[in-house]
């Protein structure tokens, strides 16, 4: 076995942006108002389009009626008149001409085109030929200036098909003005109120929201104003229906606190009792060496007392470390910080560390492996709290190897399971199928056994081994022919980091 030494990687600090807090007020009032402000120029436009087509409904159907007037009266003057040229009625003439805000123009041609009366501003027809009697409106310009025009072709009144008729065509245009009015009159009736409803609308929604989260806030106040230390649960019927998940996720998390809490002052209350014992111990010691040297006692006792204070501050010590680890072991901030190691150098390391004190109990410590300059897969997580579960899985196996001993530790790849193996196997007594759950447990002591010892070395080991999702097994190192166990073989598989595969 060859120990070398290893330089260790310093561990890295991972770096978080917060984020922006966002208001869930906010979000349902932007949700709720922004719709409704996007909504409302579509209506205005809307409003602005059915409003043109109302105000230009009884315009045209005016207009379509001076269109069959003109027809009529052109049939009338050429019935008195069968030649050419007639002329409409001054009455007729007098009754397009009595607008008195728009213009109205008049054109009667021939079936050649030909006016025969009106205006010769017109524009012609474009397009397809209506049928004779149908009325067909179109939108065009007279002097620069836009008009509706209707399009009408007289039906024959005389019954004679044989002759034709000299009127071919009727048209009679008009400006725009009485519809612009009345659409603008209609657009001020309709969107005029909007205005006002608008803002009524918009106040009426907070105040709908703010009702609405009110219970939210509530329920915020009855939590603000319980005591520290009360983890009852929420009454779930006092809140929202929508609301009643969060909250039984919040008593979910009150539960599992008040757990943890208990668990941590049953911890605190064991670690104070096992810390009492090495305390009067000192304390005892201190007060017999004290009565020695004032009666002038036996220098020999004197140093008895001294070697049980040493023993007793050594046991205070290694008790302080071991909570010390398990504190560290539960620290779910650190958990989160992970690097890539090597598992093969902290056993090496760790075997190094306790060769001494394996050689004042004549104990054969050793290690099987690769070496440390071996490329081997790697683990991802915390090299100090898996160099702490080897270290004390390692003094668990000195503490209870007789003299004379052995103690092994091991590592080796499984590449089937793609986990990194740990094995470190005492001949000590070995730990019965009984009790191998229990000595998990902090403070649990092996029954039968008068090892000095604290109960906190495989509760720290299984803490780390589950930061680090690896499992723990514990077994007998070997079956005696009697079928009964011997020794003590426990196995921690690790999963490999899977950015570092094996070599």
């Amino acid at each position: 076995m060859r120990l070398l030494p290893s330089a260790r990687p310093a561990p890295s600090a991972d770096s978080s942006t917060p984020r922006e807090q966002r208001s869930l007020f906010g979000e349902i009032l932007d949700w709720m108002l922004a719709p409704l402000l996007l909504l409302w120029p579509m209506s205005v436009a809307l409003t602005w389009l059915v409003a043109q087509n109302i105000a230009a409904r009884p315009y045209d159907r005016d207009l379509g009626q001076l269109a069959h007037m003109v027809s009529r009266q052109m049939a009338v003057e050429l019935a008195a008149n069968p030649g050419l040229p007639v002329r409409l009625p001054e009455s007729a003439a007098v009754l397009l001409r009595s607008d008195e805000v728009d213009r109205v123009y008049f054109q009667v041609l021939d079936a050649q085109g030909r006016l025969i009366t009106g205006d010769r501003d017109l524009p012609p027809v474009d397009g397809e030929r209506s049928a004779p009697g149908e009325l067909a409106w179109r939108d065009a310009e007279v002097r620069g200036e836009p008009v509706r025009v209707v399009s009408l072709r007289p039906l024959q009144v005389d019954g004679n098909a044989s002759q034709p008729w000299p009127v071919a065509l009727v048209q009679v245009a008009e400006t725009l003005d009485k519809r612009s009015r009345l659409a603008t009159e209609i657009i001020k009736g309709v969107i005029l109120p909007q205005f006002v409803i608008l803002p009524l609308a918009v106040l009426l929604v907070w105040f709908a929201l703010a009702r609405g989260i009110a219970p939210l806030n509530q329920l915020q106040q009855r939590i603000r104003q319980r005591e520290s230390h009360d983890l009852s649960p929420i009454e779930e019927h006092d809140a929202p229906e929508e609301v009643a998940p969060l909250v039984r996720s919040i008593n979910d998390l009150l539960a599992r606190l008040d757990q943890s809490m208990g668990a941590q002052k049953h911890f605190l209350a064991d670690a104070a009792h096992q810390l009492k014992t090495p305390l009067a111990g000192l304390r005892t010691q201190a007060e017999l060496a004290q009565r020695e040297i004032d009666a002038g006692g036996d220098v020999r006792s004197v140093r008895r007392s001294l070697q049980q204070i040493s023993l007793s501050s050594q046991r205070a010590a290694h008790m302080v470390n071991q909570l010390l680890a398990m504190a560290r072991a539960e620290d779910h901030e650190q958990a989160q910080r992970r690097q890539v190691f090597g598992l093969v150098r902290l056993a090496i390391d760790t075997v190094q560390d306790f060769v001494p004190r394996a050689m004042e109990k004549r104990i054969d410590l050793g290690y099987e492996g690769p070496d440390a300059s071996e490329r081997v897969a790697k683990l991802l997580g915390q090299p100090l709290l898996v160099r702490e579960l080897v270290r004390n899985l390692v003094d668990n196996a000195l503490q209870y190897t007789p003299e004379g001993g052995t103690v092994t530790v091991r590592v080796f790849a499984d590449p089937f399971g793609q986990v990194m193996v740990l094995q470190v196997e005492d001949n000590g007594p070995g730990i019965a199928p009984a009790e191998r759950e229990l000595v998990f447990q902090p403070f649990y002591r092996g029954l039968g056994t008068n090892v000095d010892g604290s109960g906190l070395g495989l509760a720290i080991v299984k803490e780390i081994a589950d930061k680090h999702g690896a499992t723990v097994s514990i077994e007998y190192a070997r079956q005696t022919p009697q079928h009964e166990g011997l020794g003590t073989l426990i196995t921690c598989r690790f999963p490999i980091a899977p950015a570092v595969p094996a070599a």
